[in-house]
């Protein structure tokens, strides 16, 4: 016999609800995880809560540990930050990381947590996926010192990527959104913030994240010659029309496609997932990061919480999903 938990799931699209669920006592090899934290991958999660995934992509937007199938009902998520409660001795105790959907306990592989480092407190590791996210596109992009980039929308993606490139020596970094209260974010990340209108040119290199026709289009105009754009947006069944006329072939321009789901080619004969992932979260134990989370939530208020988001009705960037007590507590727990 083993416990009962409970989980979110998206019943249908624009509907979700907190669910019971069984969770298996662990076997050799696995941890029982207790959440601390949860994140919400907002524009991921408000396209699958709209319904919005294309057909063609139900098999590739699968999360790691997703239970039923788009568009509903399914049970979505992966920024899952917990306590182990049950499992191998060096684990037990330990607060961990793991791409889970939002439910207050779970049982997986002891392989598929990743403990977070003493210096990132548990509260901010929940962005350990979307800083992941921005590490594999900086290994595809591959910036090199003094180069001039523009990070274009800043959503979560976008400004875990220009925190992380206000750290490599000489590069210029703007930030480009057309919403001009997310230029405090942009200084606690430590980076210009511009509006569209007011990005300086010539660019090497920029990083496209704001998901609209008009911010791609903008990141091609702020290219120099054979310049390139690295696209991070997820348009989902949208249909996107890209300017490859005009100056696009005599400036010699790229767009390159960056997706999370594989470990950058430049990287992928000598780091793994696993090292990926670590590496997101010692990054995370930069305070600036902070600044991403947005707003707080109980879990049983989650499904008001992903309509809200979804319509727009709750703005930011990160919002944070909270269970309860963060201390171990190695108690015998219910359920057989």
């Amino acid at each position: 016999m083993g416990f009962e938990a409970n989980a979110f799931w998206l019943r249908s699209p624009g509907k979700g609800e907190i669910r019971p669920v069984a969770v298996a006592r662990p076997a050799a090899g696995e941890v029982l995880v207790r959440t601390l934290y949860s994140g919400v991958s907002r524009g991921t999660e408000t396209l699958v809560f709209r319904g919005g995934v294309p057909r063609s992509q139900h098999q590739v937007m699968r999360a790691p540990f997703q239970e039923g199938d788009f568009p509903g009902p399914v049970k979505y998520g992966y920024l899952n930050v917990g306590v182990v409660e049950q499992g191998p001795p060096e684990l037990r105790g330990r607060t961990v990381f793991c791409l889970y959907p939002h439910q207050t306990r779970y049982t997986v592989p002891a392989s598929a947590v990743t403990p977070v480092p003493e210096a990132v407190p548990p509260a901010r590791a929940i962005l350990a996926g979307t800083v992941e996210t921005a590490v594999n596109a900086l290994w595809d992009a591959a910036p090199l010192v003094g180069d001039r980039v523009a990070v274009v929308g800043a959503g979560m993606v976008g400004c875990c990527v220009a925190r992380v490139l206000a750290g490599f020596p000489g590069v210029r970094v703007q930030l480009v959104d057309v919403d001009p209260s997310r230029a405090a974010v942009a200084e606690a990340l430590g980076v210009d913030f511009v509006t569209p209108e007011g990005a300086a040119g010539e660019c090497d290199l920029v990083v496209h994240a704001s998901a609209t026709e008009e911010g791609l289009a903008r990141s091609l105009e702020l290219l120099a010659v054979e310049g390139t754009v690295v696209e991070l947006s997820w348009y989902g069944d949208r249909r996107v029309s890209v300017p490859l006329g005009e100056a696009f072939h005599s400036r010699r321009l790229v767009v390159r496609g960056s997706q999370v789901g594989a470990v950058s080619p430049a990287r992928r004969a000598r780091r793994t997932f696993a090292d990926r992932l670590s590496l997101a979260l010692t990054l995370l134990a930069d305070p600036a990061f902070d600044a991403l989370i947005t707003g707080e939530s109980d879990f049983a208020d989650l499904p008001e919480v992903l309509s809200r988001l979804s319509s727009g009705e709750l703005p930011g960037l990160c919002h944070r999903v909270v269970y309860g007590p963060a201390e171990y507590q190695p108690v015998d727990l219910p359920g057989g």
